[in-house]
């Protein structure tokens, strides 16, 4: 079944100490050694975000590697990524992201690691990348939508209590109909969805929550989800 984990926040980049988040990815491949691919395009490839994904994740007992599409290491990048378990999309810039990965066919090739089963998960960027619509902060300025890839229906923002103007901007949108209705999980929370239907979500920390955000009448609608607390 093909699954994405949207991280709202946390993770080995935001909580170094509490990998609660990605031990459940890692869960979620159902194997003791998943092989897990890292891409930083947001963080315009960090050497520092891609040296801590490396460091968490080989702590985890995973296989991990990235892939640059600055300095990349193969020529065949279906191939090397239709051979991942997992594939970790990181944090930053999304437009920006989805600039690059459009250009190398990336969009391409993660529609057909998702139809396949590879897993996909990321955090921030790497969240709102899946959906029809993100909230975006990649041009300065306002929080604005932006159109991302459509492999999961309706909008989405991360750090929905983590950054004061998330919550009141993607109300706004959404109610005016800028933004079609979606999901927004606070930090430390993440939207697991199997097969293009919310499957549950979880977070690493006890009040962070995940929301569905609708309009009726020109004004958003926020239902809380149930959320799992992971460190229980």
């Amino acid at each position: 079944m093909p699954h994405i984990i949207a991280m709202g926040g946390g993770g080995f980049s935001m909580e170094p100490d509490n990998l609660a988040l990605d031990r459940y990815v890692i869960a979620t491949s159902g194997k003791p050694q998943p092989k897990v691919c890292f891409l930083a395009q947001a963080s315009g490839e960090s050497l520092d975000y891609t040296v801590r994904f490396y460091n968490a994740f080989n702590q985890l007992g995973c296989i991990a590697s990235h892939l640059s599409l600055f300095q990349p290491h193969t020529a065949d990048l279906t191939g090397f990524l239709l051979g991942q378990d997992i594939i970790y999309v990181g944090g930053g810039n999304t437009k920006s992201m989805l600039a690059l990965w459009r250009e190398w066919r990336l969009d391409v090739i993660l529609q057909q690691a998702y139809a396949q089963g590879v897993i996909l998960a990321g955090i921030s960027a790497g969240s709102i990348c899946w959906f029809e619509r993100g909230l975006t902060d990649s041009i300065p300025g306002a929080l604005t939508a932006l159109p991302c890839l459509g492999m999961l229906k309706g909008s989405c923002t991360p750090h929905y209590d983590g950054e004061a103007q998330r919550r009141p901007s993607y109300q706004r949108l959404v109610g005016s109909g800028e933004l079609i209705a979606g999901y927004a999980f606070d930090d430390s929370a993440a939207g697991h969805f199997v097969d293009g239907v919310l499957h549950e979500v979880v977070s690493s920390r006890p009040k962070a929550k995940g929301y569905h955000v609708s309009a009726k009448d020109g004004q958003a609608v926020e239902q809380v989800l149930d959320t799992r607390y992971l460190n229980t």
